[in-house]
């Protein structure tokens, strides 16, 4: 695509020289004979740069130049100026101009100065770009899928990872709700201040107060010294409380106060300290069943979950275990490693309890176990064998219920997967005829995709 060029000057010979010279050149040229027409022909064409003439009736080269830079800072201007007024051209410099050229000035300088502002724009274009899609996509790197339940966790994250709400992570145990943390934390403004995290049902319950808030000396018995919280540590990013379900109740005014007035009292402490913290927090437990029994307090619930996210288990996005199983064996080292179909089949039908957590453990096990680079299904430890082979995994339901459409759909689903999408062959597969098949499709929705 041609480079546009907008030219600014009342000298209407020195006009029609720079327009000819820059046309021979390749580039697309408008011309204007005074300010307020360049000014207009900017609006409408949007040039990759500008030349404009400093001294001209009206208004001048000075006063075009900051009125381009009001409206559009990244456009690069050069100015042409007298020579002996030098002073202008550093004025105009000072003003945001890119490059000044002085009259009279020869053709080849002229080309010069223009190739080399036009490629400056382009490194400052590519740079955007690749900031861009690092902001997109480089930290999403440890969280890997591609299913669309896990697309639904990428789309929140890109939305709210900028914002300054609070986020509560629900989902079970190894789901990667500290990963997905670290995620929002790496895509926000404070990107460059600390991430600080803390399991709040690791830490004994009468230090858990001090570990979050600081103390002071004397405070208590041991208290030789004072201690700054990790409110305090996480000054200016993010602080990530994992496991917030399990905090004693008798702490939890003292945090809803935190989070409310955004100041902390260390322990023993007379003064407040004023906080400028993102707070990121994520729970295994059933928080309407806590609030319910009164171990969580239902206003620090809503303070926690401003943004509500939920990780899905790793059962109910069986696409993306293929994909985790060649990033583990790639993160220990083993990228060559492969698994037969059978033993690749059985680890996707395992329902995985454990979660992203358990898979992990087991690839790094079987890496170190294995007894060439291809493992296959009798490598494999016994309860997978047991529990995934047969598919136990449509029978293995989760203790706390599970929707009977959700997991007819999902059986639909795969066994349409299974058979490339072949509707008579996947009807075959589940025993039924091809109508109802068909019927269980349009029901819930299922997108068949052109296998033409």
């Amino acid at each position: 695509m041609k480079a546009k060029i907008l030219i600014i000057d009342d000298d209407n010979s020195l006009r029609r020289v720079l327009e000819y010279n820059l046309q021979e050149e390749g580039y697309e040229v408008q011309a204007a004979s005074s300010g307020e027409e360049g000014l207009y022909l900017f609006g409408q064409s949007q040039p990759n740069l500008v030349i404009t003439d400093m001294k001209m009736s009206g208004m001048d080269g000075l006063m075009v130049l900051k009125s381009i830079k009001e409206r559009s800072p990244d456009t690069l201007v050069i100015i042409i100026t007298a020579f002996g007024t030098i002073d202008v051209a550093v004025e105009a410099m000072k003003a945001g101009a890119y490059d000044y050229i002085t009259k009279p000035f020869n053709r080849d300088a002229l080309k010069l100065t223009v190739k080399k502002a036009l490629q400056f724009n382009g490194l400052t274009e590519e740079n955007k770009r690749l900031k861009s899609e690092l902001s997109d996509k480089a930290d999403f790197r440890t969280i890997v899928g591609t299913s669309k339940e896990m697309e639904k966790v990428f789309d929140v994250i890109r939305k709210v990872a900028d914002t300054e709400a609070s986020i509560l992570i629900t989902g079970e145990s190894g789901t990667g709700k500290e990963l997905v943390a670290r995620s929002i934390h790496a895509n926000s403004s404070r990107r460059d201040a600390p991430f600080v995290a803390i399991n709040c049902a690791a830490i004994p319950r009468d230090l858990l107060e001090s570990e979050l808030f600081g103390h002071m000396k004397g405070s208590f018995t041991g208290a030789v010294k004072d201690k700054i919280g990790k409110f305090q540590v996480a000054e200016g990013g993010t602080l990530f409380l994992d496991e917030v379900g399990e905090l004693p109740i008798e702490l939890q005014p003292k945090l809803l106060r935190v989070l409310q007035e955004k100041e902390v009292e260390p322990v023993g402490g007379t003064k407040v300290q004023k906080l400028d913290v993102r707070v990121v927090s994520a729970t295994n437990l059933n928080v309407d069943k806590a609030i319910a029994d009164g171990s969580f307090r239902e206003d620090l619930y809503y303070r926690l979950s401003v943004i509500p996210m939920h990780l899905p288990p790793l059962r109910e996005r069986r696409k993306d275990i293929p994909l985790l199983i060649k990033y583990f064996c790639g993160k220990h080292g083993r990228e060559k490693v492969a698994f037969d179909k059978d033993a690749l089949e059985t680890l996707v039908m395992y329902p995985w309890p454990g979660n992203v957590r358990e898979l992990e453990n087991t690839i790094e096990r079987l890496l170190i176990m294995r007894n060439s680079d291809v493992i296959g299904i009798d490598e494999l430890p016994e309860k997978l064998l047991e529990n995934g082979a047969k598919g136990s995994a449509v029978i293995k339901l989760p203790d706390e219920g599970y929707s009977l459409e959700q997991l007819e759909r999902e059986i639909v689903v795969e066994a349409l997967e299974r058979n490339a999408w072949n509707q008579t062959a996947a009807a075959r597969f589940l025993r039924i005829p091809r109508h109802t098949l068909i019927y269980r499709i349009e029901k819930y929705g299922i997108a068949v995709p052109n296998t033409k």
